[in-house]
């Protein structure tokens, strides 16, 4: 039963992030649909955001799914949420993005520096084309330089991107390395321990939501 207030929770904030992007544009009804950018990434942090994924309407749609261009299990998963998610919605709009891996497994830090610089040169393009109202990641490298394109787009005067980053239910203690650079660029940054809350006071504590 937590788990399923603490989901809940997220979706409200979601539609919290709805709401500003209502006001920020007088000419958008607020139940208009919503262009979301979903970030995949390996291991766990696909499951995680697909579970987060299945508490929210249709009315986040088209969904626009980025993961690394190797990352074939995420695209797996997501064709097949995407599939059983249109059982229930007909309508139902999705589309699958890859972009170059910011860093292998293994990988030494120094030449992954090059690697995400390339990766962020190649998502800007995306992310302007795909124009998202909002952003929804969970820690895999990958949402860096997406996130960072979208961040570009607001100071280019382009596109506002809202960025929802949710840490990953593993981070206790510490955040991850995407979490260290996304806590001071998202709008909304969500913690999933107690100890986070106290370590980073800008972030929204909901309890476990995955």
């Amino acid at each position: 039963m937590d788990a399923l207030w603490t989901v809940l929770g997220a979706a409200a904030l979601l539609a919290t992030a709805r709401l500003v992007l209502a006001r920020r544009s007088s000419s958008r009804p607020q139940a208009a649909p919503l262009s979301l950018l979903v970030v995949a990434g390996s291991g766990g942090h696909t499951t995680e955001i697909l579970r987060l994924l299945s508490s929210l309407s249709q009315s986040y749609s088209p969904r626009h799914y980025i993961f690394a261009d190797t990352d074939k299990m995420s695209e797996d998963k997501i064709s097949s949420f995407e599939q059983k998610r249109a059982e229930t919605f007909s309508n139902s709009q999705f589309t699958l993005n890859r972009i170059p891996r910011c860093r292998e497994v293994q990988q030494s830090w120094s030449s992954s520096i090059l690697t995400t610089v390339y990766s962020i040169f190649y998502s800007f393009p995306l992310t302007f084309k795909l124009k998202p109202d909002l952003i929804l990641c969970n820690g895999p490298g990958t949402c860096v330089p997406v996130c960072l394109s979208a961040l570009l787009l607001g100071i280019l005067g382009l596109k506002k991107v809202i960025i929802v980053y949710v840490e990953s239910i593993c981070r206790v203690e510490t955040l991850s390395l995407s979490g260290k650079i996304l806590y001071y660029f998202s709008d909304y940054f969500i913690v999933q321990w107690p100890a986070l809350k106290e370590k980073y006071p800008k972030s929204v504590y909901l309890g476990r939501i995955v």
